[in-house]
């Protein structure tokens, strides 16, 4: 039975000062505002799922806030960046040392290489595995106050992308219990401690003024879970809010043009075919699905303009991908559908994704299928996805955010023993390509394997690609600072005002 991973679909690090000119933001930083500063408003799309676990779907929503951070970020280019660890060197082909800056956790304890090293110690062990750490074994040693040896039982030549996820931050030991059990509240290295959660519902947090990167310029942050996307939009356009992410492209007209950014992404929706059981085990069902589907219309009718038409795995976001891309590999010949029942699913959280999986079945029935269409909130859904229960899924999935390494989102997706495997595929021909491109460490060279791996998956017709979205976020007219990150892990970072 495969492990459950966790998703990373939330919107969603924080904004380290150092990169701060690596994405675009919402205005010009300008003067740091006084000792007090405001307080901002952010509407988020999606609750705490996981009782704030880093290791699930709630650790984007963390880095978002800008709570939690790791050793590592990504910059503009998709390599790894300077957080908690000041540098980094490779010694020989299994180890690495890190050395830490002078940083102090939210609890008051000071961030040492025997902290860190605990930290990623518990999140090796979780279980299931956090997505980032997918086929890896790790091991972190302290060497002094201030270095951190890792050592991985085979060779990995993207460590430092891999511990920039947030599902690998780190927390102090306060936060870990015996029960296994992670508490990231006031154990987190960010800009802002969460100090109340309110459920489902609200979130509050307070600036921590002894963050590594400098005093955060607002004085806090009322978070509110608004999955309503309509709700989000219209709470901006009253003023209720200051930030709204994910507006619906349906509501994106009803705000100024002042107040609204749209931005490339690194996001892809997809349709993913249940391979392993039901209707679509049979390849040549999923050959003639992919066939029914125009995927034309979902960028310029569903998504407004909003989105480029689905080319693969990765989008124009990942901009050295289209001149590498390769034909699929393998494809069956397209059977005939004669009628067959098939179970599809997708979630209301990101409000285009209704609309996508309506026009999904219109598509599919007119190729002769029969579909039931089951919409809920993504959490009451996950479960049953992971589990294999739909015949197919329509998922919005940021190929990079968990690690920005392209040859890990194959991995956790789309392989045997993948942990984030909606599609059930467990194919030697893609497991042999991935397998090949994880072990490259030239990144051109590996970029290369990476593609020559897609054309395998997408040659199983497990997955067909619809759209590469465009996020767009409601920015009210007074803050600055909002950060625009492709990557959708930082929304508020230090500079992030009104």
């Amino acid at each position: 039975m495969r492990s459950h991973p966790r998703p990373r679909l939330l919107a969603p690090l924080l904004l380290f000062p150092l990169i701060a000119g690596c994405f675009a933001s919402g205005g010009d930083e300008g003067a740091k505002g006084g000792d007090g500063g405001s307080r901002l408003r952010v509407g988020l799309a999606f609750p705490p799922a996981e009782n704030l676990s880093p290791y699930g779907a709630d650790a984007t929503l963390l880095s978002r806030l800008g709570v939690t951070e790791g050793l590592t970020a990504l910059d503009a280019n998709g390599s790894a960046a300077p957080a908690l660890a000041e540098s980094w060197r490779r010694d020989g082909d299994t180890a690495w040392e890190f050395t830490l800056r002078d940083a102090t956790f939210q609890d008051g304890t000071d961030v040492t290489s025997a902290a860190v090293a605990g930290s990623l110690a518990r999140a090796s062990a979780a279980k299931p595995a956090p997505a980032a750490l997918a086929g890896v074994t790790l091991t972190a040693k302290a060497d002094g106050d201030r270095v951190l040896r890792v050592t991985t039982a085979a060779p990995d030549p993207v460590l430092p992308l891999r511990l920039s996820s947030p599902s690998l931050a780190i927390l102090s030991e306060k936060a870990y219990d015996k029960k296994g059990q992670v508490d990231p509240v006031g154990n987190a290295t960010g800009p802002f401690r969460i100090s109340e959660v309110n459920g489902a519902t609200s979130a509050s947090l307070d600036r921590f003024d002894d963050y590594w990167g400098g005093r955060a310029q607002a004085s806090g942050i009322d978070a509110r879970f608004i999955a309503d996307g309509t709700a989000r939009a219209n709470a901006l356009r009253t003023g209720e809010l200051d930030v709204a992410e994910a507006v619906p492209v349906a509501q994106a007209a009803s705000l100024d043009e002042k107040s609204r950014r749209d931005t490339a992404t690194t996001r892809t929706t997809s349709l993913l075919l249940n391979s392993s059981s039901g209707p679509f085990k049979d390849a040549s069902l999923r050959a003639a699905a992919r066939g029914a589907l125009d995927t034309s219309v979902f960028a310029k009718d569903v998504y407004e303009g909003y989105a480029d038409a689905g080319a693969g795995i990765y989008g124009p976001a990942v901009t050295w991908a289209e001149g590498k891309r390769q034909k699929p590999v393998g494809r069956a010949a397209a059977g005939k559908a004669n009628g067959a029942t098939v179970s599809l699913a997708t979630y209301d959280n990101r409000p285009e994704l209704p609309e996508v999986a309506q026009v999904v079945k219109q598509q599919l029935e007119k190729a002769g299928f029969t579909v039931k269409l089951t919409v809920r909130e993504y959490s009451r859904l996950e479960g049953d996805a992971l589990d294999g229960k739909f015949d197919a899924f329509v998922l919005a999935r940021n190929t990079l955010v968990d690690t920005g390494d392209p040859v890990a989102v194959l991995a956790s997706d789309y392989t045997c023993d993948g942990g984030y495997n909606i599609a059930q595929l467990c194919d030697k021909g893609v497991d042999a390509a991935v397998k090949k491109a994880e072990g490259i460490a030239d990144t051109a060279q590996r970029q290369d394997a990476a593609m020559a791996a897609e054309a395998r998956v997408l040659g199983s017709d497990a997955v067909v690609p619809l759209v590469h979205q465009r996020i767009i976020t409601g920015v009210g007219t007074s803050v600055q600072g909002v950060v625009l990150d492709p990557y959708e892990r930082t929304l508020v970072g230090t500079g992030t005002r009104r």
